[in-house]
């Protein structure tokens, strides 16, 4: 059974501007990793204008930054994953967690499988609704 992914990108906080977030199988990966008051990234890098979102997958296997604790990933690292695409399958894997955002030892995400056609249409609906765009 794949994992089911969901793009969402909020509106502006009083902290930081336009962010995405993640949520995987109902639940919100940043959140669940990072803790509150963390965030997604920017949309404005999640969905660059001139280029392809760094959210699509390829068969080359990438490194993409997901969230960061609410101190800054500068200070206490990033919610990174690796993703790529084996054949029908995008894989999440590889995570990093910021080392500050769970004390003793952090809990690391699963392994996440998703269906590729899903997975790519998913990034194509959340990369062509460009309502937050007025606030960037």
């Amino acid at each position: 059974m794949f994992d089911r992914l969901e793009i969402s990108v909020l509106p502006p906080g009083p902290r930081f501007p336009v962010q995405v977030r993640f949520w995987v199988n109902g639940e919100d990966v940043v959140e669940e990793a990072v803790g509150q008051g963390g965030r997604g990234p920017y949309a404005t890098d999640a969905f660059p204008a001139c280029r392809p979102s760094p959210l699509r997958a390829t068969g080359e296997a990438r490194r993409l930054e997901l969230g960061e604790p609410d101190c800054t990933g500068g200070c206490c690292g990033f919610l990174a994953v690796v993703v790529r695409r084996r054949g029908e399958i995008v894989q999440w894997s590889d995570w990093e967690v910021p080392w500050a955002a769970h004390t003793p030892a952090p809990h690391l995400p699963p392994e996440f499988h998703f269906d590729a056609r899903r997975y790519d249409a998913e990034v194509a609906r959340a990369e062509a609704d460009r309502w937050w765009r007025v606030y960037a």
